[in-house]
């Protein structure tokens, strides 16, 4: 993937629109746990503590619950894990964490050194010593460095897991930050090179500079030495823009600069900075993810485009090349056009080729396209398992054609491969995850469930060899549903551990809203469609409950962030069909979501509430709106965390509040720290984990 298309993927998940004065005033009067959404206030929080140590009392106060804590923290702080590494230069670096390094290091090898079963590292940056020394809780968010020298970093820390992050300038060379460097304060937005002495800056600039979900509205170029308030102003947003950025797409011979103004998701401006400044539209369609690699110029479609006399469908993607695009030609070659079974997962730029990697029915096939003369050649990447999910991404798209390949499942764990692109030769095998759970009592089908409109959904059981069809198997269900990302098998060792290992049903829904099958998938389950999701995943519940596999009593299900939004519309909708109910990170109070911290951002995704017409179909997909005191719901379990600055986590504070005054059983625990991933070092995921696995097995085992 090219700089620009990482940035704007990045770019593209972002913020939104405010909420009108008297809808927030009335909400205030008819909500009376409203003030559980003041995340730091002492009542707030003592209230948090009170139903923490509730939730531990029940769940954590067990022999059992501290082995599988203890093996789920011995998994995630395994050595044996694969170091994921990425190319600077001559290095290859990773970023670590493991028992001895809780917050975890910034380290380099080289490549002769990583094929190594035991490479040797250099470490860089040790976050736990930092924080140590400074007093604090960084969270790593990653680094950018400047090329081609790769000696001076951009490093962004959050403070204990949350969205919002500073940048710090690093010097490679002597591990060390830099006296008096580039330094960006705490919010939302970044830092991107433009040369060693200059920076584009999209951050908080003070009063009125960001949009209304607190994402950057201003770009500015900012000059060594410079405060921010002396920096230039290169774009400005509107209000209820969602996010403006810049950056500098630094590969060389084809170095350029770009802007982009996203609106809302998948509804984008680019425009090419030149050299004075002036900006100029890449004039195609704002739903477009638009990419530029060296010459080319990329278009992946999600609505049908009609352009040069010809007419393209949704989820196609398009090449041309970008000065002909600029200078007014529209001639594009098709280099894949979906149909009702296939979906492009990913395109990935090597130097002299481009591989496609497909999906088709949730499977993924990979080929190889070479550009010349006489248009693209299309051949097979040598080499690729047929079963799986297969994941591919350039190691230096500028100076070679090797890509790394990952591979895995369900049950087996993932293998890292480096492969040659355009060459016959075989992929070498570098690193293999050790198994962390006993996968030879298991086995891994597909099957399709009839949603109540009569579409085919897939999913994805992993079940014991010897299962009987009695509708007594302990069956955990998990989905999302949103946003156009795709559930693909993985390995996990913490649900083999803890689930599968015990016997257990492991399922995975492909449901509406999802991007398996490309954005038409996605735009069925919109605004106010967004029930199909729902119901995509009650027919999913109600197929394996027909087979047999499982029954309501014996049914749990997940789903955290939108997909806490999903468990909790599947708890107040179809409470009939579930044991137990896990909902994580959740959106729940729909009313008022577009009110709290990134929420406005999902409008497109969801609609906007102060409209009455939208708000009356956003209501019957509002958990903490359908609510009834006097209906029956299956036991419910509710994590989130203090720090998530992306969902609020007032919408779960809220929604315990309500389930809890009314006599329901419900339990109920926020960490501290922890972001909207809910941890913020693996003996936090470890003991949130554990948490969620215990009070299912409680519950659907019985």
């Amino acid at each position: 993937m090219s700089p620009l298309s990482k940035f704007c993927l990045a770019a593209g998940v972002a913020a939104g629109l405010s909420m009108g004065a008297a809808s927030a005033q009335e909400t205030a009067v008819n909500d009376p746990h409203q003030w559980l959404e003041a995340v730091t206030d002492d009542k707030a929080l003592d209230w948090v503590r009170t139903q923490n140590a509730k939730a531990e009392a029940e769940l954590a106060d067990t022999a059992e619950f501290r082995r599988l804590e203890a093996d789920l923290l011995a998994i995630y702080d395994s050595d044996d894990k694969i170091p994921v590494a990425y190319k600077q230069g001559e290095w290859y670096y990773n970023f670590w964490r493991d028992r001895n390094h809780e917050r975890g290091i910034w380290r380099r090898t080289t490549l002769e050194e990583y094929r190594k079963p035991q490479p040797k590292w250099e470490t860089v940056l040790d976050l736990d010593a930092l924080n140590k020394a400074e007093g604090e809780n960084w969270v790593w968010h990653g680094a950018s460095c400047l090329r081609p020298a790769y000696t001076r970093c951009l490093i962004a820390l959050s403070r204990g897991g949350a969205d919002a992050d500073v940048t710090r300038e690093f010097d490679l060379s002597t591990k060390s930050w830099v006296e008096g460097g580039f330094f960006r304060d705490e919010a939302k937005g970044g830092l991107g090179w433009i040369d060693e002495n200059t920076v584009y800056a999209y951050t908080d600039f003070g009063d009125g500079s960001l949009t209304s979900s607190g994402y950057p509205r201003i770009v500015k170029q900012l000059a060594r030495g410079q405060s921010m308030d002396q920096a230039t102003l290169v774009y400005e947003g509107q209000a209820d823009d969602m996010y403006i950025a810049a950056m500098r797409d630094d590969t060389p011979g084809f170095e350029r600069d770009f802007v982009s103004r996203t609106l809302a998701f998948y509804n984008d401006e680019l425009y090419l900075r030149g050299a004075n400044g002036e900006l100029t539209k890449v004039y195609a369609p704002n739903s477009a993810n638009k990419s530029v690699h060296r010459e080319w110029l990329m278009l992946e479609l999600r609505e049908a485009w009609e352009v040069g006399g010809r007419s393209y469908p949704a989820g196609a993607l398009l090449v041309t090349k970008f000065d002909d695009f600029m200078a007014g030609k529209r001639e594009f070659e098709a280099l894949f056009e979906p149909s009702e079974t296939t979906s492009l997962a990913g395109a990935t730029w090597t130097k002299h080729h481009l591989v496609l990697n497909v999906l088709e029915d949730v499977k993924n096939t990979l080929t190889v396209l070479t550009p010349g003369a006489d248009g693209w050649a299309r051949s097979a990447l040598a080499g690729v398992p047929e079963l799986g999910t297969v994941a591919v991404s350039a190691v230096d798209s500028d100076e070679s054609d090797a890509v790394w390949m990952t591979v895995t499942d369900y049950l087996t764990p993932s293998t890292l491969m480096l492969a040659e692109v355009g060459s016959d030769k075989a992929p070498d095998t570098l690193k293999t995850m050790p198994a962390f759970f006993d996968a030879s009592t298991h086995e891994v089908e597909q099957h399709f469930a009839t949603s109540k409109d009569g579409t085919r959904v897939p999913y994805f059981l992993v079940r014991p060899k010897d299962m009987q069809l009695d509708g007594s198997n302990p069956t955990l269900l998990y989905g999302y549903g949103g946003f156009e990302i795709s559930l693909t098998p993985g390995y996990s060792g913490g649900v083999g551990k803890g689930w599968l290992e015990k016997g257990g049903v492991y399922a995975v829904a492909n449901i509406r809203g999802g991007g398996e099958y490309g954005p038409r998938w996605h735009q069925a389950a919109l605004k106010q469609n967004r029930h199909k999701a729902y119901e995509d995943f009650a027919a999913v519940a109600q197929d394996m409950i027909a087979r047999k596999i499982t029954s309501p009593a014996h049914l749990g299900i997940r789903g955290g962030s939108n997909g806490g939004l999903l468990t909790g519309n599947m708890l107040t909708q179809y409470p009939e069909l579930f044991g137990a109910v896990v909902i994580q990170v959740p959106l729940l109070d729909m009313q008022r979501y577009h009110q709290l911290l990134a929420g406005a951002s999902w409008m497109a995704e969801y609609g906007n509430p102060d409209k009455p017409e939208e708000w009356a179909f956003i209501r019957t997909f509002s958990p903490y709106h359908l609510f009834d005191p006097a209906k029956d719901y299956p036991p419910t379990l509710i994590l989130t965390s203090t720090r998530d600055d992306r969902v609020h986590p007032g919408h779960a504070r809220k929604m315990m509040a309500r389930m809890s005054e009314a006599g329901k059983d419900v339990r109920y625990y926020e960490n501290i720290e922890g972001g909207h991933g809910g941890a913020a070092n693996n003996r936090q995921q470890a003991h949130m984990d554990a948490l969620y696995l215990t009070f299912l097995w409680q519950q659907l085992a019985k």
